[in-house]
């Protein structure tokens, strides 16, 4: 009997157990609760110092720990591109000049409508007078019932766009320094997209990249730019919103030269022409760069549909920062192709990038060739 009882002790206490086992598992599920960065757990990253480095996904508010990285496009499928868009934006400049050019009488009515149709195409008066000489030279030399307008026309205006014109982006720096490229323009240009597709460009290249976040002001812009980073890999350095712009580019050129980078880009805030305390500010932003590494390229960004007030901003910003290349937005969407010709004659620089649409890799290298073969169609 005694035997018994004990067995029937040892029967309960293992019940028991069980019990009790399976209550604490009940009662500690339910009480479990997911952890949500950003909501009092151990998980939040330390608020940033005074200028930080954080991962674009963190900059642009992405909790994710994994992130499929971009394959940007080579500079090959860029240019075919840019023809195939530039052949419907701007085709009916080469087709309206070659109805002209190809009536049977040159009158003088002719040749004023050919003026017209340039200038309305924002070439400028001085490029539009130049090219109009020069056809009319030509086309009383070389005219005949053989000669082939659209071989002239197209040899004249490769020669205004100025083929000769160094378009490399100086994106190398010396003495194991980074390149340094600063980015100016004013608002609603497309700068900061810009920046983030240059990105694109040099990661398709196999180059490495820091973004420099210097558009203080613009809290958009930041995380504009962190999510351009984040999508191909590249770091952003940024500061609080509101701080100073020197000091954010100063920090990402530091960082760039001590982590040795290829190149290190600097988006800047959009600067109004008109507004002189702003464009001090933009050239003190250089002058402190250049404590730590020469700036080897600051490329101007116009839009092309703004015309010959792109102009006025070209002249301004070329006065206050020594502009070494243009980046035209939103050719594809503009008749207006002169301004490629205009803008060169008047800052002395050559168009470098030209963007092409929305997509992220509609950015492509400036090619004088590619660019008067899209005008005339072929």
């Amino acid at each position: 009997m005694d035997f018994l009882g004990d067995w029937l002790y040892l029967i309960i206490g293992i019940a028991v157990v069980g019990v009790l086992t399976l209550v604490g598992l009940l009662s500690g599920r339910r009480g479990k609760r997911p952890v949500t960065p950003g909501a009092g757990s151990d998980l939040i990253s330390p608020p940033p110092t005074e200028v930080d480095v954080e991962s674009p996904g963190e900059a642009a508010g992405d909790a994710s720990a994994t992130h499929t990285l971009d394959r940007p496009e080579g500079t090959a499928s860029r240019i075919v591109r840019l023809r195939q868009r530039l052949a419907g934006s701007q085709g009916t400049l080469g087709r309206g000049l070659l109805a002209l050019l190809s009536r049977d009488r040159l009158d003088e009515d002719t040749w004023e409508s050919i003026e017209d149709t340039l200038l309305t195409a924002d070439i400028g008066v001085a490029p539009t007078t130049q090219l109009v000489e020069r056809l009319r030279s030509r086309l009383r030399v070389e005219g005949g019932p053989d000669h082939d307008v659209r071989a002239v026309l197209r040899e004249e205006l490769i020669a205004l766009v100025d083929p000769d014109m160094d378009r490399r982006l100086q994106v190398s720096g010396a003495d194991g320094k980074p390149g340094v490229v600063l980015v100016v323009g004013v608002n609603g240009a497309g700068k900061t997209t810009t920046v983030g597709k240059i990105a694109r460009i040099l990661v398709a290249e196999d180059r490495t990249v820091t973004l420099g976040a210097a558009d203080t002001f613009r809290a958009a812009a930041v995380d504009q730019l962190a999510t351009w980073g984040e999508r191909v890999g590249v770091e952003v350095v940024r500061g609080p919103e509101g701080s100073d712009p020197a000091s954010v580019a100063f920090e990402a050129v530091r960082q760039g030269v001590e982590q040795g980078v290829d190149t290190v880009l600097i988006d800047t805030a959009g600067r109004l022409q008109n507004k002189a305390g702003l464009m001090d500010e933009l050239g003190k932003v250089k002058r402190v760069i250049e404590k730590q590494a020469p700036v080897t390229e600051v490329l101007l960004v116009l839009d092309a549909t703004t015309g010959q007030n792109g102009m006025i901003q070209a002249r301004v910003f070329s006065e206050i920062v020594d502009v070494t290349g243009i980046v035209l937005t939103k050719l594809d969407g503009s008749a207006k192709g002169g301004i490629v010709v205009a803008v060169q004659r008047e800052l002395g620089v050559p168009v470098k990038l030209v963007g092409l649409g929305e997509g992220a890799d509609d950015l492509a290298p400036f090619d004088a060739a590619a660019f008067v073969d899209a005008l005339l169609g072929g």
